[in-house]
């Protein structure tokens, strides 16, 4: 583009230049001309003037005309060659006087016809060399007497072409000189297009951290800085669909995975049952595998559908008591505490309304509950409170169990992560729970923070928008 630029600017240029030279040209020749035919006519004038005089004086002494006509001339035309230009005397339509140089060709034998009127006829003619011819009749009673003058024209032509030459020339130069300012200052014009083509090359090959150099506020670097905020947000896109890619094989490893380790184990007890004779008992606990390790799947299954139901699913909301929540959920969960011998313990100081679904709220509590309860140790304690925080209102859930390394937090709401695989998978867990529970948390628009140390136990806090 920058070449068709430089060409088609450099073409107008030249047709402009040489239209104002040739203008110019013109002028200057027009204006030359105009001054040699004034001053052919004021000649003109001068030498008629003075023939009049000179023709007066020979009639008076009664001396013929046409016989004296050379002699008198001869001092004219000596003082006309001395400025190249000549002269003729013409009577009743034939010439008595010529001078030999710049006669012309075709008036050497008829005389322009004047009408016996004191108008003169100004013309050029272009034989051996360029010349200005005036004549004119002499006034009454000589109007039979005209003179020609005639002026050469071959100096003004010859310095009017010598003017022309070096106004082309100049032009020429100005060309070059043109060129080459042009060429720089497109450089300049296009550098930022170049950088841009650049840096659009290294993002198309996968360089998204490539950024333009924004200097000043024209529309150049309003480009630029549009281009980086374009690259900006292609960079941020491209990491965030990498991630999801990465979650999703993380995903479907971990997935594969869990399915791998309870069918391999149902299929080998399958077939010990079948090829081996075993006593009744063992084939009883034998089959109590079988059927945890289906429970398991099953469990895992509705999960997944938990899941699935929650991404595409339309939140039908209400106002929700958080000491009606908390009610429902001690119910089942003061069960399972007791069961493992944990202290399970809820506090709030008042009743808030959280706009949601109060079955999805549910779950999320009993499933943070639960985790809690997995991390904790016999005998332990687990409290789950409510108050009112700068942004909104904050469940929390705390527990002093085994707690998890900054690393592992960052984790722990993908799909299958657990941090302690084999005290999770003993107790049925798959670790899809807290990914439901994120699932949930968007849906409500809050937000789950977690605050853990290792061997010291983890906070789980929900903010909820005030309604």
């Amino acid at each position: 583009m920058k070449k068709r630029t430089f060409f088609v600017m450099l073409i107008l240029f030249l047709v402009f230049l040489n239209s104002m030279i040739l203008i110019v040209s013109i002028v200057i020749l027009n204006d030359k001309l105009s001054t040699a035919r004034d001053r052919c006519l004021a000649e003109h004038y001068v030498i008629v003037s003075s023939l009049i005089g000179d023709i007066q004086a020979l009639e008076q002494r009664g001396n013929s005309v046409e016989e004296s006509i050379s002699q008198i001339m001869s001092s004219y035309s000596r003082y006309m060659q001395g400025k190249e230009s000549g002269l003729a005397v013409a009577f009743s339509g034939e010439w008595i006087y010529k001078s030999t140089a710049f006669m012309p060709k075709e008036n050497m034998n008829f005389p322009p016809d004047t009408g016996y009127t004191q108008e003169r006829i100004v013309y050029m003619e272009n034989e051996t060399a360029p010349l200005l011819c005036v004549y004119g009749s002499f006034p009454a009673p000589w109007h039979d007497y005209g003179l020609m003058y005639i002026g050469n024209l071959s100096d003004i032509i010859s310095s009017w072409r010598h003017t022309k030459d070096i106004l082309f020339f100049m032009g020429a130069v100005m060309m070059f000189v043109m060129a080459f300012f042009l060429f720089q200052f497109l450089n300049i014009i296009f550098r930022p297009l170049r950088q841009i083509s650049s840096a659009s090359t290294k993002i198309a090959n996968g360089n998204y951290k490539s950024r333009l150099l924004v200097q000043g506020k024209d529309e150049i670097a309003s480009v630029a800085h549009n281009f980086n905020l374009m690259a900006g947000q292609v960079e941020t896109q491209i990491q965030h669909l990498q991630e999801i890619a990465e979650q999703k094989q993380q995903f479907i490893d971990n997935f594969s995975h869990e399915l791998r380790i309870p069918l391999t184990a149902i299929y080998g007890y399958a077939e010990y049952i079948q090829k081996a004779l075993i006593p009744e008992k063992e084939r009883y606990e034998c089959t109590q595998f079988i059927m945890s390790e289906c429970t398991r799947l099953q469990n895992m299954a509705y999960q997944l559908l938990d899941m699935a139901m929650l991404r595409n699913c339309e939140m039908k909301e209400e106002d929700c008591h958080v000491e009606e929540l908390f009610e429902q959920s001690g119910k089942v969960m003061h069960v399972r505490a007791a069961e493992k011998r944990i202290s399970l313990s809820y506090v709030i100081t008042q009743d808030f309304l959280i706009r949601g679904n109060m079955e999805q709220l549910l779950i999320l509590f009993n499933n943070l509950i639960d985790n809690a309860m997995k991390a904790s140790q016999p005998e332990g304690k687990i409290c789950v409170s409510a108050y009112l925080g700068e942004s909104g209102i904050v469940i929390e859930v705390e527990d002093h169990g085994i707690g998890m390394e900054p690393d592992q937090i960052s984790h722990i709401k993908e799909a299958f992560y657990r941090v302690d695989k084999a005290r999770s998978r003993a107790a049925g867990g798959a670790g899809l729970g807290l990914s439901i529970c994120e699932r949930i948390v968007k849906l409500h628009h809050a937000e789950m923070t977690f605050d853990s140390e290792q061997g010291k136990g983890t906070r789980v806090k929900l903010h909820f928008p005030q309604s």
